[in-house]
């Protein structure tokens, strides 16, 4: 399930920082039913000592949007997209907004005007998806100092598509208990318009910094697993902003 969200900012348009992805993510969370955000935050969808939170969010959009310095500027309206795998999360959130009627973004006030259902997508055979939040795919390797460090991937590298390929099973077995049954040699996400120049991004989070990348992709993905990649986004730190596709075209 998938929902967009729509807003305006009091005073016409919404300043955010440059890096301004835990503030879409606390919004989520401070308009959720108390006992649901506890449960997503603490708990979650676990897989070993993996714990998967199941949605993922867009990026910001506006009628015009320009960078002043360490800010960006989203001139009304404004929204941005929210998907799931657990349908209670973006009603939760969506009863909020409408009885709240307004918000606070950034210390702005942000009145809540729509929130829009989006049809379910089937994904059949090949197409063509757009990351509209980056996609981060990384491995945490051991350094020559005997460190750790983190290494991301490109999505020219093969480890790219199989990273997003195994972290599907995973988050299948944690919703259902095991793997559904597929055809992953038919499997592909392969960069299909993609660019270091456009599409290369760096995002601290709360004091991380995350690689990632948007672009145009070409996606085959088993059906039983293209639901959790629409829904819930490929790669990591989905609940962080990262990984929330949409249909670009066949």
């Amino acid at each position: 399930m998938r929902i967009v969200v729509k807003f305006e900012a009091e005073k016409g348009y919404l300043e955010v920082p440059v890096h301004y992805n835990h503030l879409l993510q606390g919004l989520i969370y401070r308009n959720l039913h108390e006992g649901l955000s506890t449960w997503i935050h603490d708990q979650g969808f676990f897989y070993g000592k993996r714990r998967f939170k199941m949605f993922t969010f867009s990026r910001l959009f506006g009628s015009k949007m320009r960078k002043v310095g360490k800010k960006l500027v989203f001139q009304n309206p404004v929204y941005f997209k929210i998907g799931s795998m657990k349908g209670d999360i973006l009603e939760s959130f969506a009863l909020h907004l409408i009885k709240k009627g307004e918000v606070l973004i950034n210390r702005q006030k942000c009145r809540f005007t729509a929130v829009e259902v989006e049809l379910p997508l089937e994904g059949d055979g090949e197409i063509l998806l757009k990351a509209i939040s980056p996609i981060t795919v990384y491995s945490t390797l051991k350094a020559p100092s005997g460190g750790k460090k983190t290494y991301f991937y490109t999505p020219w590298e093969k480890e790219f598509a199989d990273q997003i390929k195994e972290n599907l099973i995973r988050k299948a077995v944690s919703l259902y208990g095991k793997a559904p049954s597929a055809a992953w040699e038919d499997f592909l996400f392969e960069p299909h318009r993609v660019s270091t120049a456009r599409n290369f991004s760096i995002i601290n989070f709360k004091g991380t910094w995350i690689k990632g990348w948007t672009g145009i992709y070409r996606v085959r993905i088993p059906k039983p697993y293209f639901e959790i990649a629409y829904n819930a986004g490929v790669g990591a730190k989905n609940s962080q902003g990262f990984g929330m596709l949409e249909v670009w075209g066949k």
